[in-house]
């Protein structure tokens, strides 16, 4: 299989190259480089800068003869060729005169479907978060054609020269296989640069792409739990009692489902061992924090947001003690959306028929968590399409439709749980129990809520349960949690009118039946 005539360049450009280090080799070698420190647990910890969290502004693909009628040019930014041959050219001269770390891995635990990705990074400590979220336990053949990453901080842009708007910058070329990351230290973006590559290459492949983490029962009852970076999916899919398939990014394909990545990458702010011990125990040596402070003892102190909130862990899968390896399984009993709802308003958990899982799969409607973005301080109210729209290279109904087959065609079970607040919005109420979120999600996934009694949930027209054991009766109506029901009441339309106006971007491409299935404003 020959190589890309870009990837040709690219690798003639290196002229010093640090090939395929181990973790721990990476871990002594960012050590060496000061690049960050050892903390008590043996972990390195890393600093980003300025940039904390992803930088969608920043984020383009390069618009051609390939991606010019095909992409959803509605949700992604369009650069010229120009552009990115400027930047490409200004990397490879960086990359002639500065050590390189280079190394293969693969994205998509099934290997039919599975993406070699060739990393080219500035840091070590990059390339051992690359080690950590990727799978790098199999070789990669030398001349196999995939994409190439390259990713180097000191490269700056020249906004006004360049083209982009600051001197941050993401460029996806989905036509020459390479990818651009400059101007940043922020991890983050590596890994979601690639998911964006595989959302745009599996639907191609009947495979539909997903924002999820996944789970698997004892009996091979597997789970998808959907959701935005700091709405649950990493901490509700790590659960002791289920085998745990990935937490944030998978493929559905006609055999079932399987990771994108090889590790995970958990959110930290507030963690302890009390309320979630495997990802705590998870974090050991050869795991990269991101961002976390650590005491005078070289202690993290998971409660300091200094520097943000969206402190992160990224360890390989195996650190789970119950990671299914390979991260392969079937078809998906069940489904639930998590929504953290900033109005205060949305059900813990509520049942949806196949029509508005398609609405709600469509609005993905949450609260972007503080620090998750640059310049987010505060949860924000937002809707993105599939719980994840700045990944979605395709028009959002590719995979809505994807979405409603699989569902009709397995017989999954869907339903919408709230992580967000309850007697009250943000800065009244307080965040729903992370305990009572648990009860409920067993109650699902053991079919313990199939046999509950069910109600009508007002003005969404969603099915919510009288009654789950081992929790508060009062908080499954969230109208009971409130003291004043004025209030909820004119929140709650409040919410619904913000969804029915989100839709209407869908009127003449979806069907009445999805439309109807939202809330009456």
């Amino acid at each position: 299989m020959a190589l890309t005539r870009l990837r040709k360049e690219i690798d003639a450009a290196v002229q010093l190259p640090v090939f395929d280090l181990s973790r721990e080799e990476l871990m002594q070698e960012a050590l060496d480089n000061h690049e960050g420190v050892l903390a008590a647990n043996g972990a390195l910890r890393a600093v980003t800068g300025k940039h904390t969290g992803r930088s969608p502004k920043d984020k383009f693909f390069v618009d051609d003869e390939l991606t010019h009628d095909e992409l959803c040019w509605d949700n992604n930014q369009a650069c010229s060729k120009e552009t990115f041959e400027r930047l490409y050219k200004k990397m490879l001269a960086y990359a002639s005169t500065h050590k390189m770390y280079v190394t293969d891995v693969y994205a998509g635990a099934d290997p039919r479907y599975r993406l070699p990705v060739h990393f080219v990074n500035e840091l070590a400590w990059h390339q051992l978060f690359v080690r950590n979220l990727f799978i790098s336990n199999e070789e990669v053949p030398a001349d196999a054609e995939g994409f190439t990453v390259l990713c180097m901080p000191n490269v700056y842009a020249e906004p006004e020269l360049d083209g982009v708007h600051s001197e941050m910058f993401v460029i996806l070329n989905l036509k020459e296989k390479v990818v651009l990351i400059g101007g940043g230290k922020y991890a983050g973006e590596m890994k979601k640069g690639i998911f964006t590559v595989m959302n745009y290459l599996l639907p191609h492949r009947d495979v539909f792409s997903m924002h999820c983490s996944a789970n698997v029962g004892p009996k091979g009852d597997s789970a998808l739990f959907f959701g935005l970076s700091g709405t649950g999916k990493t901490t509700l899919s790590a659960d002791g009692t289920r085998a745990l398939v990935g937490d944030d990014e998978h493929g559905w394909s006609k055999d079932g489902i399987f990771n994108i990545e090889g590790g995970c990458y958990a959110k930290c702010v507030h963690l302890s061992e009390y309320t979630e011990p495997q990802i705590f125990h998870a974090i050991r040596e050869n795991t990269v924090l991101e961002n976390v402070i650590l005491d005078e003892n070289g202690v993290p102190d998971y409660d300091d947001i200094m520097l943000t909130e969206n402190t992160r862990a990224a360890y390989p899968l195996h650190y789970i003690d119950n990671a299914l390896l390979p991260s392969v399984a079937g078809h998906p009993k069940t489904i639930i959306f998590l929504t953290a709802d900033a109005f205060g308003v949305l059900p813990p958990v509520a049942k949806l028929t196949t029509e508005q899982a398609m609405y709600h799969y469509l609005s993905g409607y949450t609260s972007k968590v503080a620090g998750t973005e640059d310049g987010i301080v505060e949860p924000q109210a937002t809707f993105s399409i599939g719980f994840g729209e700045p990944f979605l290279p395709l028009p959002p109904l590719t995979y809505a439709k994807m979405l409603g087959e699989r569902i009709n065609k397995y017989g999954t079970s869907v339903y919408l749980v709230n992580t967000g607040w309850s007697a009250g919005p943000y800065g009244q109420g307080h965040r729903i129990r992370l305990q009572h979120t648990r009860r409920l999600v067993n109650a699902v996934l053991d079919g313990e809520l199939d046999k509950a009694e069910w109600e009508t949930f007002p003005v969404f027209g969603l099915a919510i349960p009288k009654v789950c054991e081992g929790v508060p009766s009062e908080i499954l109506n969230p109208r009971n949690t409130w003291e004043d029901k004025a209030a909820y009441d004119v929140q709650l339309r409040k919410l619904a009118q913000l969804f029915a106006k989100n839709v209407t971007k869908f009127h003449g491409l979806i069907t009445e039946d999805i439309l109807s299935a939202g809330p009456k404003a």
